[in-house]
């Protein structure tokens, strides 16, 4: 299988916004600290400027101690498929993407309940796109966030151009949103938002498995497509495209948004509300090779009759293949995750519970073993050669060896 950074540099763009080169054209920054700050840490990179591919020489636990990392220095690649195992993961914090043309790779991130009280306002996302454009998510996992998991936003009264556009989201892992957990609204177990008039968003060969809903869900004027995913035990919805008209009140009422679905599929779970349709909402959708079933693995409802349902799909990325539905389960069970060469026993739990039918939304991560602790490692890394097309090549034979 090709790497994302093949994809990333246009041999084969198959998403929206896969044109970028993100920082393969900048100076290389080193990661040699786990520390959540200070020299040679991933703090440090991102918050450098100018052009810049972050790889890493140590491998281990990031402890961001509740204060997430922001990315808003543009042009920027980060590939941590270049760690030694047992690869990196954030935890305690999240990551704000605030930036045009960001490459991110192969990154657990992990901020659970940092140990703060029910419904005390601790609700950070696992990774979020803020304002941010020409975004590629690729081989992430996104685990117990108290807000969404994985999330596209902006200034939405400001119109499309001023929120997030033109991104990808591919072969992530996007599971177990903490539900009765210290977001200030109560349970709150979220997948991904697409917020209003976010355009062009591409969400591709995901696994969502016990999230409560938003798995995903799309709002005003939005576009995008959603291809071969895997939503395993959604609670009470699955996938949406609607919005509520109380939060445009005293303002012009937007359209729905319209979205391409193709080639999903649905395996209810010990949570999934009884005759939940598929896709739901009042959006607009073309809709197409799409599976849904119930706990008893008998099919269910994959149209909601209040989608109002297109005949020609509203939104594409020109060069994105879908595999049938058929192959879906498969394909992303050996597929998704930050590092499905080696998964961590976090990410393998997950996978397997969806393979064998079992897990449960949670309300903290402690429920499941807790915080990971990993034995810090290190690797000190050869040469990285100089231009896109020879780093792009470094980085598929780095990501090729380990699979």
């Amino acid at each position: 299988m090709a790497s994302v950074l093949t994809l990333a540099v246009g041999v084969k763009a198959d998403g929206f916004g896969m044109h970028t080169v993100g920082g393969l054209e900048g100076r290389v920054i080193r990661v040699t600290s786990l520390a959540q700050d200070g020299p040679g840490t991933l703090r440090a990179a991102i918050e450098a400027q100018g052009p810049r591919l972050v790889v890493f020489e140590v491998g281990g636990i990031i402890d961001l101690a509740r204060k997430g990392l922001r990315v808003r220095e543009p042009r920027l690649t980060i590939a941590g498929q270049t760690a030694p195992d047992p690869g990196i993961t954030l935890i305690r914090g999240s990551l704000a993407i605030e930036a045009h043309d960001v490459v991110i790779q192969h990154l657990s991130v992990r901020p659970g309940d940092a140990g703060q009280p029910r419904k005390s306002g601790w609700s950070p996302d696992g990774i979020a796109m803020n304002a941010a454009c020409d975004v590629v998510i690729d081989h992430c996992s996104t685990t117990w966030a108290v807000d969404e998991n994985l999330s596209a936003s902006g200034p939405r009264y400001d119109g499309p151009a001023a929120t997030t556009h033109d991104v990808t989201i591919r072969h992530c892992l996007i599971a177990e949103g903490l539900d009765d957990s210290s977001h200030e609204k109560g349970p709150h177990s979220k997948g991904s938002l697409v917020h209003d008039n976010c355009r062009n968003i591409a969400v591709i060969a995901n696994l969502y498995a016990h999230n409560a809903d938003r798995n995903p869900y799309f709002k005003a004027e939005t576009t995008g497509a959603i291809v071969n995913n895997l939503i395993y035990n959604p609670g009470r919805a699955v996938i949406r495209v609607s919005f509520p008209r109380s939060e445009w009140e005293g303002r012009p009422i937007p359209a729905e948004g319209r979205v391409s679905i193709i080639g999903n599929v649905l395996i209810s779970g010990v949570n999934t509300r009884s005759s939940l349709p598929m896709i739901a909402g009042t959006g607009f959708v073309y809709e197409q090779d799409n599976v849904a079933k119930g706990r008893d693995g008998q099919p269910v409802v994959v149209l909601d009759p209040q989608i109002q349902r297109l005949r020609d799909k509203p939104i594409w990325p020109a060069e994105l293949q879908v595999r049938p539905s058929g192959e879906v389960v498969d394909y992303v069970a050996r597929t998704v995750g930050s590092r499905p060469w080696q998964r961590d026993p976090i990410d393998q739990r997950i996978v397997d519970s969806v393979l064998q039918r079992g897990g449960r939304i949670i309300d903290s991560q402690e429920e499941v073993g807790g915080y990971p602790n990993r034995v810090p490692t290190q690797r000190k890394l050869e040469t990285i050669p100089e231009g896109v097309e020879a780093r792009r090549q470094w980085l598929d034979r780095m990501e090729g060896a380990r699979r």
